[in-house]
């Protein structure tokens, strides 16, 4: 099903597959560059997760780019029995846009909804602008929410700026919670006060940073969809890709992108668990939750610190948050990176239609959310609709 396109600028061109059709040498050219970008290593942005988001949404979709010759000499084009029918030999890949399509040609973040790093990635200097692309992949607009820093592609169209809070354990834990306990003293002898009292009143405290247990990952998504029905918000689980496809990461196991399950457990019973993406340098925290009969113990920020802990002496020196609002992540964080909310659209009506659908809505969100009185009013209501919910 892939497509060849050429590009508007230069001598590139551009192939339109699905994840699975990426061969091996694809995928190797998409993990150098990204390595060569100097970005932090977010497992969201390697091809594995675009190929995981690819067995779930049939709708997603990565352009290849390529420039140059076929390394035979000849130079050639695609489709013009040089470069392939396929355009695979038209020079070596030196870019890859995932994205998923929509009506009217618009298009999303791959993983929308649920991914914490998007964007392209390409080598430095790519001659291309966006416009360009989004025509060769057919978009009228391309809508991001947590597009990464240095996306000099999509940057510019950028209508919103946020933080990502980060845990940085690059000295190692031991450095971290000096620093914590500097900064927090209260917050952190009270997390381990805590941690006493659970094992104290409950029995033994044990961590597992990496659990392969099948039971386990279906008691945090229990835990995680009640916590979205109780605090009014939209259940991520009750849609099955996005079951499917974190299901998948579970079982995934590359240097780049590996599914991690994190359990603390209390006398040998989850209390606390999360389940995030780790690449050889970066753990992306994705989905935390615990079991409310625990709370009082905050068995949630005892499960961070272990994850920090543990992700330190695995040789990770970057723990991501995530984009978003929480009083454990200001507790816990060390930094923030940036990440952008917006969309790029090429001009005419279809980018017009995707502006008036999209555009008041986003500014509502963002005229409640710089609001910090309205932003609370918000939440209380949202949590009071979910208590009605559960009745």
């Amino acid at each position: 099903m892939s497509e060849v396109r050429s590009a508007a600028r230069g001598r590139a061109r551009i192939r339109i597959t699905a994840p699975g059709e990426l061969d091996e040498t694809e995928i190797a050219a998409w993990r150098a560059l990204r390595a060569r970008s100097g970005a932090p290593a977010n497992p969201f942005m390697e091809p594995e997760f675009t190929r995981a988001v690819g067995s779930v949404r049939p709708t997603a979709r990565v352009a290849v780019i390529r420039e140059g010759g076929d390394g035979s000499g000849h130079g050639g084009s695609y489709g013009d029995g040089y470069g392939g029918a396929d355009g695979r030999g038209y020079g070596e890949p030196v870019g890859f846009f995932p994205y998923e399509t929509g009506p009217l040609g618009q298009g999303r973040a791959i993983g929308a909804g649920v991914s914490d790093a998007q964007g392209a990635v390409c080598r430095a200097g790519l001659r291309l602008s966006a416009p360009e692309l989004l025509k060769a992949c057919s978009l009228s607009a391309w809508e991001f929410d947590n597009l990464e820093a240095g996306q000099e592609l999509f940057v510019p169209s950028a209508a919103e700026e946020f933080e990502s809070p980060v845990i940085d354990v690059r000295e190692g834990y031991e450095a971290y919670a000096a620093g914590l306990r500097a900064r927090s003293p209260k917050f952190f002898r009270t997390t381990a006060a805590k941690e006493r009292r659970l094992g104290r009143q409950t029995g033994e405290v044990r961590f597992v940073f990496d659990e392969r247990d099948p039971a386990a990952l279906r008691t945090l998504m229990e835990w995680k969809s009640a916590q979205y029905r109780r605090t009014g918000r939209r259940d991520r689980f009750a849609k099955e890709w996005i079951s499917a496809l974190v299901r998948q990461l579970a079982r995934t196991r590359t240097p780049g992108c590996s599914g991690v399950l994190s359990v603390l457990y209390a006398a040998e019973r989850p209390v606390a668990a999360h389940f995030g993406l780790r690449s050889r340098t970066v753990l992306a925290c994705w989905f935390p939750a615990y079991d409310p009969e625990f709370a009082k113990y905050s068995p949630g920020l005892i499960l961070h610190l272990r994850m920090a802990e543990a992700a330190a002496e695995a040789g990770m020196g970057l723990l991501d948050l995530g984009r978003g609002a929480a009083e454990y992540k200001d507790a816990l964080k060390t930094g923030g990176l940036r990440v952008y909310e917006g969309s790029v659209a090429r001009p005419g009506a279809r980018a017009a239609l995707h502006w008036l659908s999209r555009e008041p809505s986003r500014r509502a969100h963002s005229f409640i959310r710089n609001r910090p009185g309205l932003a609370g009013y918000a939440r209380r209501t949202l949590n009071r609709v979910g208590r009605l919910r559960a009745k």
